[in-house]
């Protein structure tokens, strides 16, 4: 082990060169010798250091120190446990694919498990007894669609989302010339 003063360093260029009494000529250092160091090298440091000869004939400082300067602390980390987290996801996410089909099922397809019938005089019951049996709500609209002036002011009385009475007052089809 040597030990000499920097004699030059080049900070943008990451090198320098050191002088010993104890080597015939200056010693090449590169900023790579020095990586467990706390903080970069400065002229007129002290460094201590082993010599390598390279292809060339010159000589290169490896191993290095920087007297009173103390070496970067590795902190060692605990290893992380990776755990898949696309896999709950995922599975949410599926859950909710098979609620929400369920629930297109349940009402488009009309797959009602529970029909409980209306009380004996409840207004359903009335509604539907003092109509003509000719006429059932099979999911028709609009005027066009209807054959008789009696079919629309069915449809209108008993028929959800109906679109035959636009301005509510009670007369389907107004503007149809047909009735």
């Amino acid at each position: 082990m040597h030990k000499g003063q920097l004699k030059s360093w080049k900070d943008d260029k990451g090198f320098g060169f050191i002088q010993s009494s104890d080597l015939n000529q200056d010693t090449f250092i590169h900023i790579s010798s020095l990586k467990g160091m706390s903080r970069k090298p400065k002229t007129g440091d002290f460094i201590y250091f082993e010599v390598e000869k390279q292809a060339n004939g010159k000589a290169k400082a490896i191993n290095c120190r920087i007297e009173g300067v103390a070496a970067k602390t590795i902190q060692r980390h605990k290893p992380r446990i990776r755990r898949n987290t696309t896999a709950p996801k995922n599975k949410l996410v599926l859950i909710l694919v098979v609620i929400g089909i369920g629930t297109f099922a349940f009402q488009r397809l009309g797959l009602s498990t529970a029909s409980t019938p209306a009380p004996s005089g409840s207004l359903l019951n009335r509604a539907f007894s003092d109509t003509n049996s000719n006429f059932s709500c099979d999911g028709r609209q609009h005027c066009s669609q209807m054959t008789s002036r009696a079919e629309t002011e069915y449809f209108i009385k008993h028929c959800p989302n109906t679109k035959m009475d636009g301005d509510r007052d009670g007369i389907p089809c107004e503007n149809d010339s047909r009735f």
